[in-house]
């Protein structure tokens, strides 16, 4: 049964000659047989408790500030899982991993990423970084929204490759369109519904 599953893994962040401490959420969504990995933060071995004894499909980044993908190279490494993350993240995606080291697979607005018999829809939601991305899983009810939405309003800008106006655009194009009691798993801190986040925004 298509199912997801979460688990809580401390690291930092670094951006702009700053590191902060932070905890990220861990999303696996799948069934018994199969499943991918929404972000790749901090730790493997934490990444495959949650995945378990499953085959890996991909490696979905939303983003590629380093405390989300930061340990995705690794983790293609020991599952053999594709990396995915929209083109337009590659400035920061460099910032962490250099100019040798890529994903595999580029995302697009519209994409799907089918796993488990089910399909989650990739939705461009720039703002927070320039190819942050929003998965919408219509099967489950719930959107993973990465960094571009929290409990409490839309994700920080102000800092490099960021755009304050532009991250509003997006949740109101994008994400408010959703049923309004869709849940959206976050990457850091609890789940909200889309209902709860438009009546804030």
């Amino acid at each position: 049964m298509l199912r997801v599953d979460h688990g809580v893994v401390a690291g930092t962040f670094s951006l702009d000659g700053q590191t902060f401490d932070v905890d990220n959420n861990i999303w696996v969504v799948g069934d018994d047989e199969e499943c991918v990995v929404i972000d790749a933060p901090h730790d493997v071995d934490a990444i495959l408790k949650v995945v378990g004894d499953r085959r890996l499909v991909a490696i979905v980044c939303t983003h590629s500030h380093d405390d989300h993908v930061r340990v995705a190279p690794e983790l293609r490494e020991r599952t053999g899982a594709p990396i995915l993350l929209h083109p337009a993240e590659w400035p920061l995606w460099e910032l962490t991993h250099g100019s040798d080291v890529w994903w595999n697979i580029d995302l697009a607005d519209g994409a799907r990423i089918e796993v488990a018999g089910s399909t989650l829809e990739v939705l461009h939601t720039p703002g927070h970084a320039p190819g942050a991305v929003c998965l919408h899983a219509p099967d489950l009810g719930c959107v993973f929204t990465g960094d571009t939405l929290f409990n409490g309003g839309p994700g920080a800008t102000g800092r490099s490759y960021s755009d304050a106006d532009l991250i509003v655009e997006s949740i109101r194009a994008k994400l408010l369109a959703l049923p309004g009691e869709t849940v959206v798993h976050t990457g850091h801190g609890d789940d909200t519904t889309i209902a709860a986040e438009a009546a804030r925004l």
